[in-house]
């Protein structure tokens, strides 16, 4: 019998996806299990700094965009840290060297619209 420890343990916080998802194509297999390595350390409760992650204040509190490279081009995965969930805003390919607004503009109403469907 080995001595390795095996857990089961589920990560802290769910994922809510809000838009977008991670398949292949179009990402790349590589890019794929790097999101999804960094979504569940996300969901673990680790705050992620760069170079994977850099803050979004202009979208909202608590938003970040993960930031993932791929052969084909550079990814971008906009989340809000909330205190029970992981929650997905955006998943875009980052072709310029600024985000696109209108996709930032979307994922901060989508925040939004979110918020309100807890309130109410």
């Amino acid at each position: 019998m080995s001595d390795m420890t095996y857990s089961s343990r589920l990560p802290s916080r769910p994922l809510v996806w809000l838009q977008g998802e991670i398949k292949t194509p179009p990402f790349s297999p590589e890019a794929r299990v790097e999101a999804g390595v960094l979504l569940r350390r996300l969901q673990n409760g680790e705050h992620l700094a760069m170079p994977h992650s850099r803050p979004m204040p202009t979208i909202g509190p608590r938003c970040h965009e993960l930031r993932i490279r791929d052969r084909g081009g550079n990814w971008r995965i906009v989340y809000r840290l909330d205190r029970d969930a992981v929650i997905v805003g955006a998943v875009f390919a980052k072709t310029s060297t600024q985000s696109p607004r209108p996709e930032l503009e979307a994922a901060r109403l989508r925040f939004r619209a979110y918020d309100a469907l807890l309130e109410g």
